[in-house]
């Protein structure tokens, strides 16, 4: 009997879409604040250097997926160059990665939705995840046109900051704070008002924004035209990081003075307001809202299809591998939802300063997994060096590039180390790590 496979039911625009989405988070419209305190204008230039990075990641991943046709994530050139061991703790890394932001943002929806109706935060939380489990266990496509609508609002809210933004920049509007101007960068301290030590601290809030922008990896066995769609979804990627990171925060940073935004809310409301839109918090809390549940569609979907693969290459239960009639995995899918609505309910028993370590273990997770990227391509260059050079999509300036990424991850986690708030779960993290590969062993006998 012919083994069933993956529908290839995503289309361009979804997968420029889910590139999108992936680029854009709750980690830009909410946390680009407590990372505009910590680091000022300079905020700008940690968004530049960590995009730049992971531009040249997503460059060796498009690569790597694109030179094998069996390829349907990177566990599976994982485990081809580096060794199975790096598929398995990789894959399970991943999951566990999506699963822990996928409850962080299943929460999130649940605490946006009180902002209208005084309801128990579980009922909206829990309701959103029933919600995507029903979409997602349909079809593929349903995936696809979710994230696209979902992506589709956050383009919508930037670039409707961006051009108001550069009217009142145009026209010298005056707001509560003084002159909207360019000088509002540089006026108050500096690019760097809090020195260097700020602006290092800022890159763990910053990595976490980035989170997801692998995603169009793991749609690749479910994307139609590969070969076209792939590299035209990842090619885009700069622009996407100029105009909506760099250029969101050019224009927030140039109508407030960065030492009066607030930490713990979103710069956007606080610009909305200024430019008197009195409806700002409203727009901005549908805004996230649907980011988080765009974070929670994106979770369940990584996680679901990484169960998937680690049962096909036999490194999870074979049940995993299964597919319902509409070509989804869906014993993988209901597991992944039943363990993040868990989480869910157990997230709001957590102290604060709990939750703050699980998320920081998550960013670190994501680190090792891009690392892997990075590895296997080293590895596939030096033993199919001709398979790269003939590439359609051959990933530039390597191998050099690809040693300098390393090397800024490993400035990332020593930055980490030497923040108080991120230290504790740099040092928890390892303990994953080691478990997994003792479990790997011991399947192994």
């Amino acid at each position: 009997m012919e083994q069933q496979q993956l529908k290839r039911d995503l289309k361009n625009r979804h997968v420029q879409l889910i590139a999108i989405g992936g680029t854009i988070g709750t980690g830009l419209f909410l946390g680009s604040g407590k990372a505009i305190a910590l680091a000022g204008p300079s905020i700008i230039l940690a968004y530049l250097i960590v995009g730049t990075a992971l531009f040249f990641v997503m460059r060796a991943l498009g690569e790597l997926l694109l030179s094998n046709a069996g390829y349907t994530s990177f566990t599976d050139f994982a485990s081809e160059y580096i060794g199975p061991w790096a598929g398995y703790i990789t894959g399970w890394t991943y999951w566990f990665c999506w699963i822990m932001t996928a409850m962080a943002d299943i929460i999130a929806v649940g605490v946006y939705t009180q902002y209208w109706f005084d309801i128990p935060q579980w009922v909206p939380a829990i309701g959103c995840l029933v919600l995507l489990l029903l979409l997602n266990l349909l079809t593929v496509k349903l995936f696809g046109e979710l994230e696209f609508w979902f992506a589709i609002i956050k383009v919508i809210t930037i670039v409707a900051l961006i051009i108001i933004g550069l009217i009142m920049l145009v026209t010298g509007f005056q707001t509560s704070s003084g002159t909207v101007s360019v000088e509002n960068l540089w006026a108050h301290g500096g690019m760097f008002p809090n020195g260097i030590y700020g602006f290092l601290m800022a890159f763990q809030m910053v990595v976490f924004a980035f989170v997801g922008v692998e995603l169009v990896g793991v749609s690749a066995a479910e994307t139609a035209d590969p070969q076209k769609n792939i590299p035209s979804a990842i090619n885009k990627i700069p622009f996407r990081i100029l105009l909506f990171y760099v250029g969101a925060l050019f224009v927030i940073l140039c109508i407030n003075p960065w030492y009066e935004m607030s930490a713990s809310s979103s710069p956007f409301v606080q610009v909305f307001t200024l430019a008197g839109i009195p409806i700002a918090a409203g727009i901005i809390n549908f805004v996230v809202l649907t980011s988080a549940a765009s974070a929670g569609n994106s979770g369940l979907f990584s996680t679901s299809r990484m169960l998937y693969n680690l049962g096909n290459n036999k490194q999870a239960s074979p049940a995993f591998s299964k597919l319902n009639k509409n070509s989804v995995p869906s014993n993988a899918l209901v597991i992944s939802t039943i363990v993040v609505s868990a989480g869910a309910l157990l997230s709001k028993l957590m102290p604060e300063n709990a939750f703050s370590v699980v998320t920081t273990i998550s960013a670190i997770c994501f680190i090792w997994v891009w690392s892997i990227i990075i590895i296997s391509h080293i590895i596939y260059k030096r033993k199919k060096r001709a398979l790269h050079e003939a590439s359609i999509f051959k990933a530039p300036l390597t191998p050099f590039i690809n040693y300098v990424v390393l090397a800024f991850f490993a400035f990332l986690l020593m930055v980490m180390f030497i923040s108080e708030a991120t230290r504790t779960a740099l040092l928890l993290t390892p303990i994953w790590f080691i478990v997994l590969f003792i479990i790997y062993k011991m399947k192994k006998r």
